[in-house]
């Protein structure tokens, strides 16, 4: 069975953006599992992201308070369709990232990260699989905001696709 899945990273609400996208909301409607890398900011987006998706996993930033810090996790780790995820806010400086986390997520097929704001598709020579969204509210040195979407299927992830998005008007 195929599953669909949203990634998404430093949203920065209310600090960044008002609201995420409209683009990225329907994104989140129809997937199975949704992903945020942390720095959220705001619980009430955490609270908004668990009652709209059907399967929400999370970790905290950098950025965020001891309210959400008690709600998530540092660090996942969680399957889908027979995929072994890893996901964590920071991974330190991209040189040397990919064989870095592959030193210190074995076992694990796909790490999600986010931090940099920066979107991020590589493979470690071990095969770990780095993903890194950029943000869907604060582009910084990027043309455009972004998210990510995937399907994860018989222990694949496959259809990876970079997803530029436009901020909304307040």
């Amino acid at each position: 069975m195929s599953t669909r899945i949203v990634i998404m990273a430093d949203t920065h609400l209310p600090r960044r953006a008002k609201k995420l996208p409209r683009a990225l909301w329907a994104a989140i409607e129809g997937a199975d599992v949704v992903l945020h890398a942390g720095d959220w900011v705001d619980e009430l987006t955490l609270d908004e992201l668990q009652h709209r998706s059907r399967r929400l996993v999370g970790v905290y930033g950098n950025n965020d308070g001891d309210g959400l810090r008690s709600r998530l996790p540092e660090t996942a780790r969680f399957d889908v369709e027979g995929v072994r995820f890893a996901m964590i806010h920071e991974t330190g400086p991209a040189a040397g990232r990919d064989e870095r986390m592959g030193r210190k997520f074995t076992g694990t097929d796909v790490l999600v990260f986010g931090h940099s704001h920066i979107p991020w598709n590589s493979t470690a020579a071990g095969g770990l699989r780095l993903l890194n969204p950029g943000s869907p509210t604060d582009r910084r040195r990027q043309p455009r905001c972004t998210y990510i979407t995937a399907v994860a299927d018989g222990g694949e992830l496959r259809d990876i696709e970079l997803h530029p998005v436009d901020r909304d008007p307040a």
